[in-house]
Parts: structure tokens; sequence; C-alpha cells
């Protein structure tokens, strides 16, 4: 496999965002593929780059393969998502460090508790636990994590 192309979303390719986002998410296991929970993601795409978003793909020959999301002025990776047949590839590793150039000194994050082999992951990449709390837009408890680039004394 070819190393996948990192590149700001267009906006005629949101609905695409949106399907990949809705696989992988099922793919945990925490739902279920369906048309009311792909229309939700669909707007939710358009209302969070309204409201500050950085979103970006991973392209491998021609074919998304993840999406990633920050909002940049809070430090903050929003979504990482990668659809199931391209999972275990290193895509994800390299949309972190993607993430990382963009936000060089400090990332918070939170993952669904019930999500163990992303937070698990997030652990392993150096991602330090912080708190929990239930999210109230979903009703999920969410782990919440925070990284730092280490300073040289």
């Amino acid at each position: 496999m070819s190393s996948p192309v990192i590149r700001p979303a267009l906006p005629h390719e949101y609905d695409e965002v949106a399907r990949v986002w809705m696989a992988s998410w099922v793919s945990t296991g925490l739902a279920e593929a369906s048309n009311f929970l792909l229309a939700n993601l669909r707007a939710r795409v358009r209302q969070e780059i309204d409201g500050g978003w950085s979103l970006f793909v991973a392209e491998d020959d021609g074919r998304f393969a993840a999406m990633l999301a920050l909002h940049l002025p809070d430090k903050y990776l929003d979504q990482l998502f990668v659809a199931p047949e391209h999972q275990g590839k290193g895509i994800g590793r390299q949309l972190l460090a993607f993430a990382r150039q963009q936000m060089p000194d400090e990332i918070w994050l939170r993952c669904a508790r019930e999500n163990e082999k992303a937070w698990r992951w997030y652990e392993r990449e150096g991602f330090v636990y912080e708190k929990e709390e239930v999210a109230s837009a979903t009703g999920f408890m969410m782990k919440y994590y925070r990284w730092k680039r280490e300073t040289v004394r």
C-alpha cells in the first residue's frame, strides 16, 4: 500500500466523509448503520465546519480511507475515523502524526469509554487520561485525554 494522501476535505466530499465516519463508528459495535445515522452525520459535518472544524481526509489510491476533524484554536482532535477496510494499516497513526504537526505542543481529545480499542490506542500513542464525563448530546460516558510535547531540559 502506498502512503495515503492527507488533504483538506472539499465541500462536495462532505457526504463521503460522513459515510466513512458512519462505517468506522459502526465498526466499533456502538451503533448500527442506518439512513438516520448517516443523515445526522452529514448534517453534523456541515455544522461543525461552520463551527470551526478543520476537516481532512486520507485518500488511498483515490478512495477515502479516513477522516480527521481538528479544532485548531482549542488544540482539540475532535474526530479520527478510519474506514473498516483500511483499519490496521497505519493510517490512524499517520493521521495522528499529521494532527501533531498541526498542533505541535498539545492536543486533547475524548472518546467513548465503551470504545476500548480507541482509548487503548490513544494511550499507546502517548495520550494521558484526565477524566470522564457524560456527553449530553449522546449520553455516552466520555474519556478525556491530553498529549503534550515533551520539553527538553
